[in-house]
């Protein structure tokens, strides 16, 4: 790990977190890549790629905790009031029971594919498929999008356990997180930016939790001391920077533009992925 790859899989981290086209998906394609022009074995790299791509995540979980501070308050004040007096008849309340709850059903549908999503890191041509597989749930979102009418930005409980077995399926790499779970709730029925608020917002005890028990469990001590740091610090930074500016400007472009362009993207980048490493690598 070097700073300058480091710079590049950390825009390439904040940019595609929050944009629906696997931010997974594409710092195997960045790390494929790299491996390729410097003529590095593919399977190179072990637990450090693993661990930089959680410092990665963690600077993008900084973005979506400054970017939506003011929420994240107000949801966790209202859900410890309920819990006080046992009444979760406030909205706010909802939405943290909510968060939590399709939290767990993301574990379970994501903790099986653990090992599945590990092995897919060094198969950039299988991670090219399930890219280009986003492309087709982004357009038949959008598909049903205009041809629903009705729509509203209230969320409910089959709504939150079908939105977190979404995510749990995005863990695999190249199926993009925030593409499955805005596109599941417009299929619920929900508004593209509500989709998307609560979906950025889903993403924070999941990042948190694997943030703090992969290294925990997964990595010696001795190689994690050994990591490139500096790299890793720099490489946080510029995917925190990257990623907070991408929010911003991600759900201004959601309330005026549907999310089909994302889907001409990754079917692009999915053949892309697919033909060069599977025929030309």
């Amino acid at each position: 790990m070097n700073l300058i790859q480091a710079i590049i899989m950390g825009l390439i981290q904040g940019l595609t977190e929050f944009l629906p086209v696997s931010s997974s998906g594409h710092l195997v394609l960045t790390s494929s890549l790299y491996k390729y022009f410097t003529h590095k074995d593919f399977v190179s790299g072990g637990s450090e790629e693993v661990v930089f791509d959680i410092i990665l995540h963690l600077g993008t979980l900084l973005a979506v905790f400054l970017f939506f501070k003011d929420d994240i308050i107000k949801i966790t004040r209202a859900f410890i009031k309920a819990c006080l007096d046992r009444n979760f008849s406030n909205s706010d309340a909802k939405i943290a029971a909510f968060i939590l709850i399709g939290t767990f059903f993301t574990v379970i549908v994501a903790f099986p594919l653990k090992i599945v999503s590990e092995n897919l890191i060094n198969l950039p041509y299988i991670v090219g498929i399930f890219i280009f597989l986003t492309g087709c749930i982004l357009y038949l979102g959008e598909w049903v999008s205009e041809k629903k009418k009705a729509k509203t930005d209230k969320i409910d409980l089959k709504t939150a356990i079908i939105i977190g077995l979404a995510q749990g399926i995005a863990s695999i790499p190249g199926i993009s997180r925030s593409g499955s779970t805005i596109s599941t709730g417009i299929f619920l029925g929900l508004d593209r930016v509500s989709c998307a608020r609560y979906s950025f917002l889903l993403s924070l005890p999941i990042i948190i939790g694997a943030s703090i028990f992969y290294p925990v469990l997964e990595v010696d001590l001795h190689e994690f001391l050994n990591y490139n740091w500096i790299a890793f610090a720099v490489g946080f930074l510029v995917s925190f920077v990257s990623g907070y500016f991408c929010i911003k400007y991600f759900l201004k472009f959601l309330g005026k533009h549907s999310m089909k362009i994302f889907a001409y993207y990754c079917w692009v980048a999915g053949i892309f992925m697919f033909v060069f490493f599977k025929f030309f690598v």
